[in-house]
């Protein structure tokens, strides 16, 4: 009797975790990941403190509901390494990061935010910048990137990206689209009339997204 009342409770758990886990996805998607956790407990109608058993602080949770997104980034990247065409590799691969900003306001601000703590982010992201690094170098080689395109100007499209949608994702929300392809259009190697001024350091960009966290 004692075993079957041990199970009921982890299967309530579970339960109560999918629930939040839920809850917390359509949250962060809709408003950002700064949704006071009360109303991701209401929306999953469990207390606050059920919220905490599952997760212990905000990290853990957005860690939970944004790995599979990193994941997800990596995944379309190391398909984009693999395209027949190098620069429709780098198109495609350059759309379609963008295009997850646009579906979902948490991963809008997990792409462009450094969360030190997120160890299950940090991996994926780092996958993910490993093969983006070789569609770069991919399309570059072939001569359809301009040469002087780094690593860091993709996160910059993603920042620019990041503040288009937050003014435009309610009144304009295809605002995004003609952004990127703009910039996508101005990355083409014959299109390069002089070169890009310096591009920002490595450190001084993940500087600017950790200060880009918000503060608590």
């Amino acid at each position: 009797m004692e075993s079957c009342k041990r199970r009921g409770l982890r299967k309530d758990a579970e339960i109560n975790r999918e629930r939040i886990l839920e809850a917390a996805r359509t949250a962060f998607g809709q408003r950002g990941l700064e949704v006071p956790l009360e109303e991701i407990a209401r929306r999953a109608e469990v207390n606050i403190a059920t919220l905490y058993r599952r997760f212990p602080d905000r990290e853990a949770l957005i860690e939970a509901i944004l790995a599979d997104r990193m994941a997800q980034f990596a995944d379309a990247a190391e398909k984009a390494v693999t395209a027949a065409d190098p620069w429709e590799g780098f198109h495609g691969l350059v759309e379609h990061i963008c295009g997850m900003q646009a579906t979902d306001q948490g991963v809008t601000e997990a792409f462009t935010v450094c969360f030190p703590g997120a160890r299950s982010l940090e991996g994926p992201r780092e996958r993910a910048m490993a093969a983006t690094d070789m569609v770069i170098e991919r399309a570059k080689a072939a001569g359809a990137l301009r040469a002087d395109f780094t690593g860091q100007d993709l996160t910059l499209i993603l920042m620019a990206n990041a503040g288009v949608l937050g003014s435009t994702r309610c009144a304009a929300p295809e605002a995004w689209r003609r952004l990127v392809a703009l910039i996508l259009d101005a990355c083409r190697a014959d299109r390069a009339r002089s070169p890009l001024p310096p591009a920002p350091t490595p450190e001084a960009l993940h500087a600017a997204m950790l200060a880009a966290r918000p503060q608590r």
